[in-house]
């Protein structure tokens, strides 16, 4: 749960767009219902009165008249409320409610769901990037059950976080741990996608699991990278193996994998220079670096990591058919989704590529990467309430 508060908080701008939204989309209907409830209080230590309180209606007692006997005090009994006059009651009882622990009102408003809701729906989902095709699909859901139905903001969130939940569950995968050593995680993706950062802290975490993992700076190109990988090994107590700045990255790959089976690795880590999806020749050096791992060994790597950045929207679709294609990507991993109000992409590429979903980051700290539940992710995502 403590991930789920931070992600959250920090999904804020994904989850306000839609809680405007949501709001706005309720209210434009002139046919609207306000209904009063009662919600309990959270419980208070106080010292319970030792008479007894009437809260609703409030009724003036008068006193009775001196007898020489006591006797019982009558029953007031209390007069019928027109309907007019229940609203006011309630909210005169809320003030001794609050007093008193007893709970308090609000007021909810609800619209019927129907064919023009649902289409304000759609386009609401559709603003956060999660796709014409996905958003068609979740409205659609909803419609089979509640179609008709009078709903507030509060159940229209649960109702999408349940649907998006249901979207991801099957893709919700953490990275799987193979026997043969050392196992080869190629990562890859574009420019500034946090793949370097993702490393140092995939390293950190498998280190603090009692795995061996060794990193191999591939992105040769960039000094800035390797030193940030530098840094990361020596948190992680995880040896760094580089090469001279310009260096063949593929050339590097296959003498990491020679070291980390010397020295009986677990893990081996491969960074990659960040590519642009539409640049053939960076895309052909990522093959490159595939088939020498090959020569090493035919079945590695083991794992292709696509790193994404979450504040690209759609355009991260385009990147996983590029990156699938040249280096058969087996799982993603979403960073900077506390950046964004497009968090809704991940949705998605769920449901378009069916590709794992490995992690999620939400800040540059050690644990602001995270494994992926889909449950959490929904809730946060549309501000839904999640015991």
């Amino acid at each position: 749960m403590a991930f789920f508060s931070k992600l959250k908080d920090r999904l804020f701008k994904s989850s306000s767009k839609i809680d405007e939204g949501l709001e706005a989309i309720v209210q434009d209907n002139s046919a609207e219902e306000a209904v009063v409830v009662e919600t309990p209080a959270p419980p208070r230590d106080v010292v319970e009165p030792e008479i007894e309180v009437v809260v609703e209606p409030i009724v003036e007692v008068f006193p009775e008249p001196e007898i020489e006997e006591p006797t019982p005090e009558p029953v007031v009994e209390t007069p019928p409320v027109a309907p007019a006059e229940a609203a006011p009651a309630a909210k005169k009882s809320s003030i001794l409610g609050r007093m008193f622990g007893q709970g308090e009102t609000k007021e909810v408003v609800r619209r019927v769901l129907d064919d023009e809701m649902l289409e304000q729906l759609e386009e609401l989902l559709i603003s956060t990037d999660m796709g014409v095709d996905t958003a068609l699909r979740v409205t659609a859901n909803m419609a089979e059950s509640r179609m008709g139905k009078k709903l507030s903001v509060d159940e229209i969130k649960s109702l999408l976080a349940a649907e998006i939940a249901r979207i991801m569950e099957p893709v919700a995968r953490p990275l799987p741990i193979y026997p043969k050593t050392p196992q080869v995680v190629l990562v890859v993706g574009v420019n500034g996608s946090g793949k370097t950062t993702t490393i140092g802290k995939l390293a950190s975490q498998f280190r603090a699991a009692g795995k061996n993992v060794v990193i191999a700076a591939g992105d040769t190109f960039r000094a800035a990278a390797v030193e940030q990988l530098q840094v990361w090994g020596e948190r992680a107590g995880v040896p760094v193996l580089t090469a001279p700045e310009g260096s063949d990255p593929a050339s590097l790959a296959y003498d990491a994998m020679t070291k980390a089976h010397e020295d009986g690795a677990d893990l081996l880590l491969i960074d990659t220079a960040g590519r642009l999806q539409n640049r053939g020749d960076l895309m052909e050096e990522l093959e490159k670096i595939v088939r020498v791992i090959r020569k090493k060994d035919e079945t590695a790597p083991h794992n292709t990591l696509l790193v994404l950045d979450a504040t690209t929207g759609q355009n991260a679709v385009n990147q996983v058919k590029v990156f699938q294609e040249v280096s058969d990507v087996s799982g993603l991993v979403m960073t900077k989704l506390d950046g964004t109000a497009k968090g809704g992409v991940l949705v998605s590429l769920a449901d378009k590529f069916g590709l794992p979903i490995h992690a999620i980051g939400v800040g540059e700290q050690i644990d602001d990467l995270s494994p992926f539940d889909p449950e959490e992710f929904a809730a946060a995502l549309t501000g839904a309430h999640i015991e």
